[in-house]
């Protein structure tokens, strides 16, 4: 096996070895599931906090695994940085509720978390247009497609259900729906570049 293919391994077992570590730490948080921010479920004091932080890190670690293993111009460096940012992220909790502004007030690692976050993600789609515009491997180029056409309306509908609305059950399903499709891209692009080069 080469290189790129233990690469594209690693990175598919850590973003979905992440993910799920991450679902089941937010089930297992109090209340429901499906409302409120993602990222409750890592502040203290809550239920398995502690491994949803893991879980995100591991997700991280899978993101610059992919970074690796893709070896698209500009795509890897994205990828890259997505990465690190996710693991900021997961290091650096928000507080209870994971307050945002203007509706709330915020602490400093509130703000750290949040623009990781949201910076995270903006990375991604950039990795996700950037494969689409320079792979040369057909069924990357479409997943990428896929990708940046379901996660550009997604971030720019949350983005602007966060700063007009605030906290609610839009926000929560977008956030969501958004996570979702991201480790969908993630390890649909891995399981691709796992394929020797001649399929």
């Amino acid at each position: 096996m080469t290189r790129t293919r233990l690469l594209a391994v690693a990175s598919a077992l850590a973003v979905t070895g992440g993910a799920v570590t991450m679902l089941v730490a937010l089930v297992a948080a109090p209340g429901s599931w499906l409302l409120g921010y993602v990222s409750e479920a890592g502040t203290a004091g809550v239920p398995f906090a502690i491994p949803y932080r893991i879980g995100l890190v591991t997700l991280a670690a899978g993101v610059a695994l992919l970074g690796a293993a893709v070896r698209v111009p500009l795509a890897s460096p994205a990828l890259f940085a997505a990465a690190g940012l996710a693991a900021v992220s997961g290091v650096v909790p928000c507080t209870n509720r994971c307050p945002l502004p203007p509706y709330e007030p915020t602490t400093p690692a509130d703000v750290v978390h949040a623009s990781a976050t949201i910076l995270g993600m903006l990375t991604l789609a950039a990795a996700m247009a950037s494969i689409w515009w320079y792979a040369s491997e057909r069924t990357l180029k479409h997943l990428a497609a896929v990708g940046v056409a379901l996660t550009v309306p997604l971030g720019g509908a949350l983005g602007l259900t966060m700063l007009l609305a605030g906290r609610g059950t839009l926000g929560a399903t977008l956030e969501r729906l958004l996570l979702a499709e991201a480790v969908v891209w993630l390890v649909g692009t891995a399981l691709v570049s796992m394929r020797p080069k001649s399929t």
